[in-house]
Order: structure tokens, then sequence, then C-alpha cells
């Protein structure tokens, strides 16, 4: 594959990391919940503030990294060290997207804005999902893990991915308790609630709609690997 067509794959993969990112954002500045991939590195970063969301965010990609490593031993494939980069890339990009929308505004206040936020932040990470897929580049760690749970498991990997979410909402909460005495976070930044349900539930929906308009505007332009 030649330059120019591994720099179209990665700048789509690339685009939608940035979507993904500005999605963790906004559903954060909506203090309503937040997905399920984002809420441990959001409450770690309540607890320990000195060290950013997007850093605990690579930091727990790479332990997904070592899961995938110890699950599939010998038959873990040399490219899917590519995970490492993306981990970094991602978790820098959310730090800038949390940056971005702190500069904008406080968190919201009003419940119809915040279900608002909400419902922006499930479309841009739907987009953001799908161009990753279409553009073939990079690989989140957190995606692979549940499909090498799937693999290992022989299990569904819609399946998986909602008990693997349920798991890391349910390790959050737990961390919550501990640290604040609350579920849901430390009191004035909200980690779970309604909005993480709405991301969990809604963006698969979402993308029944936005992946048909993608595939016919961004997959003709797209080199074959």
């Amino acid at each position: 594959m030649s330059i120019k067509n591994i720099a179209i794959r990665y700048g789509i993969s690339t685009l939608g990391l940035v979507l993904v990112a500005l999605g963790v954002g906004i559903s954060i500045k909506s203090n309503l919940g937040i997905a399920p991939p984002s809420c441990p590195p959001t409450i770690l970063n309540l607890r320990w503030s000195a060290i950013s969301i997007g850093t605990f965010t690579w930091m727990m990609h790479i332990v997904f990294i070592l899961l995938q490593m110890l699950l599939l031993r010998k038959n873990f494939k040399l490219r899917y060290l590519m995970q490492i980069p993306a981990a970094f890339v991602f978790g820098y990009m959310c730090d800038g997207a949390i940056w971005l929308f702190d500069a904008i505004a406080s968190p919201s206040t009003n419940y119809f804005i915040q279900i608002l936020l909400s419902l922006l932040a499930v479309v841009l990470t739907a987009i953001g999902i799908k161009l990753e897929v279409v553009g073939d580049g990079w690989i989140l760690a957190g995606d692979m893990t549940v499909a090498v749970l799937s693999q290992v498991t022989k299990t569904r990997f819609s399946t998986v991915k909602v008990v693997f979410d349920i798991f890391l909402v349910v390790i959050t909460a737990i961390f919550a308790w501990f640290c604040f005495g609350l579920l849901t976070g430390n009191g004035s930044t909200v980690v779970i609630r309604e909005g993480t349900l709405i991301l969990a539930v809604l963006t698969g929906v979402c993308m029944r709609f936005t992946d048909p308009w993608i595939d016919k505007l961004v997959r003709p332009i797209v080199p074959k690997a």
C-alpha cells in the first residue's frame, strides 16, 4: 500500500478518534453521566486530579492490551501492538476535548440541555466509531478486548460488549462509593447516571442510521487494503 493510501486510511481513523473524544468531552460537560468505557478514567481523575483523564485512559488501555496478551498468548498478533500508539493518541485527544469544553462553559445544570448534550455525544460517538472501522487504521484496545473475550468465550460480540460495559460501570461505582460515599461520582461531577445508559444503549441504535450515510460518503474514498 502506498504512503498516500496509508495516510488516507489513518486520516479517516484519526478523524473518528477525534469525534469519539469530543463525545467524551461533551458527555462530561453534560454532567448527566458518561459512556461506560470512560467511567473508570474519569472517577480515577476525580480521586487523583493531578493525573488527567486522558492519561488514565491510555493507562487503562495498556491494561486491556496486557489482558489480551494473557488470553491470546501465542495467538497475539504483532499488528495488535498498534493499540499502544492508538491508546496514547486517543487519551490525549480526550484531554484536548475536555480542555476545550471546560474553556467554553461550566457543566450544565439544565436537565433539557443535559439530555441534548448526551444525545449529541451519542451522535458524535456513533459517527466516530464508524469512521474508525471504515478507515481501518487505529485499533482501540477497548473494542479489541471485547473482540478477544468474544473469541475466547465463544460468545456473541454484542453480548460480551454489554457485559464488559456493565463491568466497567460497576467497578467505577464501587470505587466512587469507597472514595466519595456516592455511586454516581464525587458529588460535583457526575460519572454514572442516566446519561451513561443513554450512551450505552443509543449509540448502537444511532449507528443504524449514520452507518449507511458514512458508507455512502466515505467508504468510496478509502483505499482497499
